[in-house]
């Protein structure tokens, strides 16, 4: 089969209910649905597979083709350098096994990013490293509903004061935006809750979801040090439910 690959990078939200009427068209064009298999029983697969029954082309559903993820360095005690080192590492890892994927099957492929692509995911620089290891391709990309609208939505909430900014960052940098004089954070790819540096934030104010969209959503909103004791608790209760979590909030000073 000729190596020549047509890549769709189709955000999706958090599942078939956010699938966009775009995203829905382009699915009908698809061969076959690249995803990383991240453990034994990753049930973000069948999600994947529940947009894809959803929405079948001319010949029924695309093929799901599961590709086990690599390993990464998720050691706690990481300096910045040594995370985004190890990001890096596992990126290439992941673009390596999906390249051996595509040089065989051709074709049209597609990625569901959970979200949209544009904001803390990297299936556009994963294909743009496999495009480097000699994959003739090209890809487009199609956007979703992001996690941070997700959130203002459902706390029913702006996610920015009048004519004020909004600092999109990652619960590891959340201190480095405080100590930066930022006062309206939203923080994303979060830690535990142990494992987040809240000092200086006890009377700030906090709109936190986990899971949205589906059926194990969680949603706290209060003075930070009130809510902050809950906020494991109904993080653990969503990872039961769902089998996963994601979990994102917004902190503003009062």
């Amino acid at each position: 089969m000729s190596s020549s690959v047509r890549v769709r990078i189709l955000g999706v939200g958090m599942g078939p209910h956010h699938v966009t009427g775009e995203v829905a068209e382009a699915l009908r064009t698809v061969d076959y649905v690249l995803a990383a298999e991240k453990s034994d029983d990753d049930r973000l697969l069948a999600l994947r597979q529940e947009i894809l029954r959803q929405h079948p082309g001319p010949g029924g559903p695309a093929e799901l083709v599961v590709v086990p993820d690599p390993p990464r360095d998720r050691s706690e005690g990481l300096s910045a350098g040594g995370y985004e080192g190890a990001v890096a590492d596992w990126h290439d890892a992941r673009a390596a096994r999906y390249a051996e994927v595509l040089r065989q099957r051709g074709g049209t492929a597609a990625f569901l990013v959970w979200g949209d692509p544009s904001l803390y995911d990297s299936t556009i620089r994963v294909v743009e490293r496999v495009r480097d290891l000699g994959v003739d391709l090209d890809f487009d990309v199609l956007p979703g509903i992001s996690a941070p609208q997700l959130l203002a939505a459902r706390h029913r909430i702006v996610l920015h004061e009048v004519g004020r900014p909004v600092h999109v960052t990652t619960g590891r940098r959340l201190q480095e935006a405080v100590t930066a004089g930022l006062d309206n954070i939203v923080a994303m790819l979060n830690p535990p809750p142990h494992r987040l540096d809240f000092t200086g934030l006890e009377d700030w104010t906090i709109w936190w979801g986990a899971n949205l969209g589906a059926p194990g959503e969680r949603l706290l909103t209060g003075r930070l040090d009130a809510v902050r004791p809950a906020i494991g608790e109904a993080r653990t209760a969503a990872e039961a439910r769902d089998g996963w979590v994601m979990d994102l909030f917004l902190v503003r000073r009062t």
